[in-house]
């Protein structure tokens, strides 16, 4: 890793030269509601944010990420220094120290991006419609760092439209509780803009621990549902730690897929095992 020029002036650094990770830790850092060490809150009061916004962010799942991107978008006057000053001032100089390598780092990137694209170049790009320019397995989701580890989930869950409720509940139950378990919901989490079939298959593979399919007679009208499940069986001869993990959370006038029969089924819909329903589920996708 180079070494950052130490005549680089921090104040003429813009945020956006702060890469995904470096912002990811700082919420690491600063979320947690401490007694004793400035947190996130503190951080936005030195920014300038009123009591009234602060509090609005307190719903946030990220509240530093939010109050990043605001102040960011709210005023020229921001840069990597100030905002190291203000972490400076509010009395967090262990962020900084542990922060200082990465952030110099997204620095030294960020000038080099600048003077490539400050130069000439060497010839008119040719316009080839059968290579892609960029690569479509990297920076599908919402959270990919393009220049880092891709993001990763504990289950992909497969759906219809018509089930996106119970996917709420879903997220609810097992995101927001004390299971802390990270789902890929294709609708919340993928980027527009990619085929389809590749990304899904991609995120099945080798982004997703494990995938839940919510059975219900509109899944098996479904075409990208049925591709998803035969795909993630396709996996289980030489990758058994794809395990697949039926749902069926409301009646069904159809009967149930033959090709799930041989797999144990979470039934939301009998009153006598629904009060362990979540609890299951939730330590079958928190096997290793």
């Amino acid at each position: 890793m180079a070494c950052l020029d130490p005549d680089v002036d921090l104040e003429t650094i813009p945020m956006v030269a702060l890469n995904v990770t470096v912002r990811k830790k700082l919420g690491l850092y600063l979320n947690p509601k401490h007694t004793v060490a400035a947190d996130w809150m503190a951080v936005a009061e030195a920014m300038g944010f009123t009591y009234l916004e602060i509090k609005n962010y307190e719903v946030s799942k990220n509240p530093t990420k939010t109050v990043l991107e605001d102040w960011q978008a709210r005023t020229t006057d921001t840069s990597v220094g100030k905002l190291l000053s203000i972490l400076d001032e509010v009395e967090r100089k262990d962020i900084v120290e542990d922060l200082r390598p990465l952030i110099d780092e997204d620095i030294r990137r960020y000038l080099e991006n600048l003077k490539k694209k400050s130069e000439p170049p060497v010839q008119v790009p040719e316009v080839d419609s059968c290579v892609p320019r960029t690569p479509e397995r990297f920076g599908i989701t919402v959270e990919d760092d393009p220049e880092g580890s891709p993001e990763m989930f504990d289950a992909f869950i497969c759906y219809c439209q018509s089930d996106f409720e119970f996917v709420h509940e879903m997220i609810r139950e097992l995101e927001q509780t004390e299971y802390r378990l990270k789902l890929c919901v294709f609708d919340r989490d993928v980027l527009p803009g990619s085929c389809v079939w590749t990304i899904t298959s991609e995120l099945i593979e080798r982004r997703c621990k494990r995938m839940v399919v919510v059975i219900s007679d509109e899944y098996l009208d479904s075409d990208a549902c049925d591709f998803q499940t035969k795909f993630a069986l396709s996996l289980c001869p030489g990758a058994r730690t794809k395990r697949l993990i039926p749902v069926k959370y409301k009646s069904m006038t159809k009967p149930f897929p033959s090709i799930l029969r041989f797999l144990t089924v979470c039934d939301y819909t009998r009153p006598c095992t629904q009060a362990w329903f979540w609890v299951r589920l939730a330590k079958a996708l928190s096997l290793p």
